[in-house]
Formats: structure tokens, C-alpha cells, sequence
């Protein structure tokens, strides 16, 4: 076979290229920790990687949709305690005004009861991020409207959200919903806050009906405030505290959606380094075993391609 004469010049050459590249990619691996910087370092982990990655950015999502969801209940638990603790009061007042109590003191506790009547409106017209907690998917206007007379005491509250709430994914095909709609009287959905026609809720105007008979402080309607609005005010009692246990309920399972996707992230954090970081220890070693094999190779070519005038004139 001929061989020509820059054969082997050819080959050294290729040969040096191609442990200068190995070479350099080593030192890329190290100085940057990533062991692929391109497709075709590895196109099976680079696939593998970039499916990790888009799994990363949905818990991501869903860990952005966890704690939201989390801020939001918290607040709406806030108020939830807020008017339990007015329910509370409205049921003290409604069992004290009994035929004992002279008319001036029933208008004291209707006084009572209409400032508490403001203070629950006020109270369930709470935002969170600027956005109403009770008015369903209408966050943009205060849920609860308030009528009053000339001296001060509440004619009417009126609900001018709907009874639709706003879910937040929190794993794949799992939605959640923390919102509850302030009344709902069609029957079905979410259960209403201080008014819900299955349970018999109607707070505001059960609290009104206690402050009108307080005003009228007559035997008739301290009757009425034992046979009426004592067994109405239970149940608001009763709606609330579901209401709050419905909310606790939540908050659990939400923390247990954050636990299950921040152990997720770790997860794919480590799936994804284990494809594309750099064993750097393993890394410096080859990088090392390539630096001598160039070296040699240098020396070796040296040796074998040295050359001068004086190996032509013999």
C-alpha cells in the first residue's frame, strides 16, 4: 500500500484536534459544572433534561397556586372568627332580653346590636390582594350593601356578588377552591356565609328582626325574640361553625399539597443535576488523563516528525 507523504502529518494532526476538543470540553464541564453544553454532548439527557425541566416549571406553578390559595384562606378564616365572634354576642343579647329587662336597657342591646349589625357588613366586605373574599367571582365591588334610616339603625343588607368560586390547580387535574360566596339562596353550590337557603341562614336579617324588637321593647317582642330570633340566630351559629371547620379542613389539605410539591421539586431538582451536572471530581480526573494524553501525543509526533538539512544530505 502507498502511503503518501503527508499521511502521517494528516493523522497526527486530526488526532491532536480531536484531543484538543475532548480537551476543552472537559475544562467547559468544570469551570461551568455542567456536563452538557450543547445536543450533541449527550441528545438522550438533554431530552431527558428538558422533560424535567418542564415538569419543574408546572410544580412551580403549582406551589405558586398552593401558597396564594394558602394567604387566601387564612384571610378568609380571619373573618369568618370575626363574625362567629358577633354571632356569639347577637345569642348572649338575645337570651338576656327576657320580660326582665325594662325597655331602656333592650334599646341599649338594639343600640348594641346595630353597631354590630355595621361592624359584620364591614367585616365581610374584607379584601385579600385587592380582591373581595365573599363576593364570588365578582372580587371587584364589595359583596355587601347597607340601608339605614335617619337615626342610624339598619333597614336592610344586600348580597351583589354571585355564587360562583374561583378554583386554583394545585397537582395535575386537581383543582381547589378556598372562596366562599357571602349568601347563596339558590339551593345548590357552595354554601353561603351569613346566608344559605338549605340551612336556614339569613344572618344580617335575623340580626336586623333582634335590633327592631329590642327597639320595640314591648312583651310581644320580647316573645318574639325568644320564639324567633334566638332559634334563627342558632342557626346562623351552626352555619358559621361549619363554615370555619370547612375552612380548617382546607388549610390541612393545602398544607399537605405544599409538602407533596416541594418534595417534587427536590425530586426533579436532583433528576435533573444527575442528568446534566458535571461529576466534577470524576470530571477533573478525566480532564487530567486528557491533558497527559495531549501531551504525550506532542512529544510523540515530536519525536517522529524531527526533521532537518542534514537528514536530506546523508
Amino acid at each position: 500500500m502507498r502511503v503518501t507523504g503527508n499521511y502521517f502529518t494528516n493523522g497526527f494532526l486530526n488526532r491532536l484536534n480531536t484531543l484538543a476538543a475532548n480537551q476543552q470540553r472537559l475544562q467547559n464541564q468544570v469551570s461551568t459544572g455542567q456536563r452538557i453544553s450543547a445536543p450533541e454532548d449527550d441528545p438522550a439527557a438533554v431530552q431527558r433534561t428538558l422533560g424535567l425541566q418542564a415538569e419543574q416549571k408546572q410544580v412551580l406553578q403549582y406551589s405558586t397556586n398552593i401558597a396564594s390559595l394558602q394567604d387566601r384562606a387564612m384571610a378568609s378564616f380571619n373573618v369568618l372568627k370575626s363574625v362567629k365572634s358577633v354571632s356569639d354576642r347577637a345569642g348572649e343579647i338575645a337570651t338576656l332580653a327576657d320580660g326582665t329587662k325594662s325597655p331602656v336597657e333592650l334599646k341599649s342591646y338594639a343600640a348594641e346590636v346595630t353597631q354590630m349589625i355595621k361592624q359584620a357588613v364591614q367585616t365581610m366586605n374584607g379584601k385579600h390582594n385587592d380582591s373581595y373574599l365573599f363576593g364570588g367571582t365578582q372580587g371587584s365591588q364589595p359583596p355587601f350593601t347597607m340601608a339605614t334610616d335617619a337615626n342610624g339603625n339598619v333597614m336592610g343588607v344586600t348580597y351583589q356578588g354571585n355564587t360562583e368560586v374561583a378554583q386554583g390547580e394545585v397537582e395535575a387535574g386537581v383543582t381547589l377552591g378556598v372562596d366562599v360566596p357571602g349568601a347563596n339562596s339558590t339551593g345548590s353550590g357552595a354554601r353561603g356565609v351569613v346566608a344559605d337557603s338549605r340551612s336556614g341562614a339569613d344572618f344580617f336579617n335575623h340580626l336586623i328582626s333582634l335590633q327592631n324588637n329590642l327597639l320595640a321593647g314591648n312583651a310581644t317582642a320580647t316573645t318574639a325574640i325568644n320564639t324567633t330570633d334566638l332559634p334563627n340566630l342558632k342557626k346562623d351559629e351552626e352555619n358559621l361553625i361549619g363554615h370555619i371547620t370547612n375552612n380548617g379542613a382546607l388549610q390541612t389539605r393545602l398544607e399537605t399539597s405544599a409538602t407533596i410539591a416541594g418534595n417534587r421539586k427536590q425530586s426533579l431538582s436532583k433528576m435533573v443535576s444527575q442528568e446534566a451536572d458535571a461529576n466534577i471530581t470524576d470530571t477533573i480526573v478525566q480532564l487530567n488523563q486528557a491533558q497527559y494524553a495531549y501531551q504525550a501525543a506532542l512529544q510523540s509526533g515530536a519525536g517522529i516528525m524531527k526533521t532537518s538539512l542534514l537528514d536530506y544530505l546523508r
